[in-house]
């Protein structure tokens, strides 16, 4: 009879193992720019999105408020974002300044220095395929995440 192959070990820890070696990789080549790879990914996500309200940042980057907060601060200290007044008394607007940009095209040229050494360590073909398997991985689970979340709130 042929043995059916199951998981060997704990996913959770392998794909830890595998984020934590790949975020090492980004994070070699993207501080060359002065920013930690999470401030390039935040200055680009109001790069593409700004301006825009806190909370609409923190739930497009799937991060809590305290650590949208935290993570903005050093941001807007360098003059790279600023937070100004919203269409009213109460919101505040995170938008990017000139030397943001400036700051998120220099970061970008490392990011993608990083992406095509990833690609040559790894091979396009397996690069594809993590992509699609990540990918799919993400649709078959958001469900169940939101209906776990749904329970929680009964």
């Amino acid at each position: 009879m042929d043995a059916i192959a199951k998981p060997q070990g704990c996913t959770n820890s392998r794909l830890r193992r595998l984020l934590r070696q790949v975020a090492r990789h980004y994070d070699t080549e993207v501080t060359k720019s002065g920013l930690k790879t999470t401030q390039y990914s935040l200055l680009s996500h109001v790069v593409h999105l700004g301006p825009l309200r806190p909370s609409d940042l923190a739930h497009a980057m799937n991060i809590d408020a305290s650590t949208l907060t935290r993570n903005l601060k050093p941001l807007i200290a360098a003059g790279w974002l600023t937070q100004g007044e919203g269409p009213d008394a109460r919101s505040r607007l995170i938008a990017v300044t000139e030397a943001g940009r400036k700051k998120r095209t220099e970061a970008q040229r490392h990011w993608r220095a990083a992406q095509e050494k990833l690609n040559a360590l790894l091979g396009i073909e397996r690069v594809i395929a993590l992509h699609a398997l990540i990918d799919e991985s993400i649709a078959l689970l958001q469900p169940a995440d939101a209906a776990e979340e749904g329970d929680a709130d009964e």
